[in-house]
């Protein structure tokens, strides 16, 4: 009884704190707004990356120079637009100042306002700047540098899947650089293509680099809003460990390392900018952060020479968009660990792995979910079922606890080793009903954070009035027939001999719909399912010991 107490109060506490986070989704506070009469100042520096002679950087010895920065002119907007992206480019350095994505709205109430990722607003600056740094050179076609490009708009054509923007840069003595952004239909992965021409009289020597670079508003951490609840910052992977950057930690403050087949991202709720450089390269990542929000996380590469009178192409993927597991994983080795399962990627990745398997067939997340709860029913059936078994033979025993608990209420220590030994004698488990219990809440915590992080779950539609999975119920209808289904369940569970549990278990089904009005419908749909599905085993299993019972008295 007191491990009964135990779960149930540990269930309890977490449907709490679900709730909560989806009260502060639904109900977030006001965000600071800057103040347009203090000017946002970035204070990190906009110098290019300097070439840098070290083993885990280049095999090749290279003199270590400084590196003289262009003067910093102005270049003009670059338009591209694809099926799913809108861009502005910049001629200075080819820069990505602003990505909108036309597939997502900013929110169901403004369906005509794409989210904006990149933005070069002072107030929530994000960009994207790569480029070449040389070695013994004075000018190098960094984010600093003039490009040039035969035209200010680029559109994917109807008959294409590929649009191709090239920006063309020359030292003026035999080195020619063409940089290229790649983009493909229905893609938020573009390549970013580096073509280096020397037909100068010595050998050139550059590294390439890619900065992600955001000033974020200044937004307390607030209950009332989720957002500010959410991982919001950068993140690594090295080619065997994911790790996310905290920048209000010390720990990261001057964060360096060095690997191949790695990439870096920065995160924030169902949406990520990452960069992923050539997997048989090893770069160099460094993270510069101040007290002002700002943050630039840095990948340099080694050193790639170019001879004279030769040419060398090389390149890196970027990913702007929303966590889409299957293009994050088509860009980069484990790309989908940016979608932030938490602690339970272990349970949520293969959860999700097989809604997705599922959705190619039905083409509806609702429906996956059902039917995938059904899957989970049936994988744990023999175990749920015994664990049934058990509860139903705790029914049949109900007369007989009752007249233990009659005899012994004044002598509670009695009391406990007549009713264990009453289950000794009848062959019972008391806490065997409780594991089914034990078993799917993983799988509930995990489905909590699939629909809540997964960008294929944001704004998806079951049908009818459910028009978002990873919000809540607008109308409150799914939490009403969980209630009723959890009421069914309690009503098949066996009786508690304890007039205390059995009043509070009484009234946990309208405890449940009040708390859990305000999760993800999604969440709700699986609850559902699952409590249906189980009440009626239980109350199959029911019958089934119950006959066998009476023909054993018989």
């Amino acid at each position: 009884m007191d491990n009964k107490r135990i779960i149930f109060w540990g269930i309890l506490a977490v449907l709490v704190w679900f709730n909560v986070l989806n009260w502060q989704r639904d109900y977030p506070a006001p965000i600071e707004q800057v103040s347009t009469s203090n000017p946002v100042v970035r204070t990190l520096d906009d110098s290019v990356p300097p070439l840098v002679s070290s083993a885990s950087s280049s095999s090749t010895s290279v003199p270590v120079t400084a590196v003289v920065e262009p003067s910093k002119v102005t270049g003009s907007k670059i338009h591209v637009v694809t099926d799913v992206l809108d861009i502005d480019l910049n001629t200075r350095g080819g820069d990505l100042e602003r990505a909108d994505l036309l597939k997502y709205a900013k929110s169901k109430d403004e369906p005509n306002t794409p989210v904006e990722l990149l933005s070069d607003r002072p107030d929530n600056f994000f960009a994207i700047r790569s480029g070449l740094s040389a070695a013994n050179q004075s000018t190098a076609p960094s984010h600093q540098a003039l490009f040039t490009t035969a035209a200010s708009n680029y559109q994917l054509a109807q008959d294409k899947d590929e649009l191709v923007v090239d920006l063309k840069w020359s030292d003026g003595q035999g080195v020619d650089v063409t940089k290229s952004f790649i983009f493909h239909r229905g893609s938020y992965a573009i390549e970013v293509r580096y073509s280096v021409i020397n037909n100068s009289a010595a050998a050139w020597q550059a590294a390439s680099y890619i900065e992600l670079y955001r000033h974020d508003p200044a937004v307390k951490r607030s209950m009332f809003n989720a957002e500010t609840m959410s991982y919001r910052g950068p993140a690594v992977y090295d080619g065997s460990k994911y790790q996310k950057l905290d920048i209000t930690s010390d720990k990261y403050r001057n964060y360096q390392n060095s690997f191949a087949g790695g990439w870096m991202a920065a995160l924030q709720h169902h949406f990520v900018v990452a960069a992923v450089p050539s997997s048989d390269t090893r770069y160099d990542y460094t993270l510069k952060n101040d007290d002002h929000a700002d943050f630039a996380l840095l990948a340099r590469s080694s050193v790639i020479s170019v001879d004279p009178n030769q040419s060398k192409t090389f390149s890196e993927k970027l990913f702007v968009g929303p966590k889409l597991q299957e293009q994050l994983m088509t860009t980069g080795a484990e790309l989908q660990r940016t979608t932030d399962f938490n602690t339970l990627y272990l349970i949520a990745q293969p959860l999700f792995r097989l809604l997705q398997f599922v959705h190619k067939a039905t083409g509806n997340w609702g429906v996956d979910i059902i039917i995938v709860t059904l899957l989970i029913k049936l994988a744990f059936y023999w175990l749920t079922a015994s664990s049934g078994r058990s509860m139903a033979k705790m029914r049949t025993l109900a007369p007989k606890l009752k007249a233990v608990q009659e005899r012994y209420k004044d002598d509670r220590e009695q009391l406990g080793r007549a009713t264990m030994e009453l289950y000794r004698k009848e062959k019972i488990n008391p806490v065997a009903g409780c594991l089914p219990m034990l078993i799917q809440m993983p799988f509930f915590m995990g489905f909590y954070w699939v629909l809540l992080e997964s960008a294929e779950m944001h704004q998806s539609p079951f049908f009818g009035w459910i028009n978002d999975l990873s919000a809540r119920d607008p109308y409150f209808i799914l939490p009403v027939i969980m209630g009723i289904a959890n009421f069914v369940q309690f009503k098949v569970n066996p009786p508690q001999v304890d007039p205390t549990q059995a009043k509070i278990m009484a009234f946990m089904p309208i405890v449940m719909t009040v708390m859990m009005a305000w999760f993800p419908a999604g969440l709700l749909l699986y609850w559902i399912t699952n409590t249906i599905v189980s009440a009626l085993q239980q109350w199959r299993i029911n019958k089934l010991v119950a006959a066998d019972t009476q023909a054993r008295k018989s």
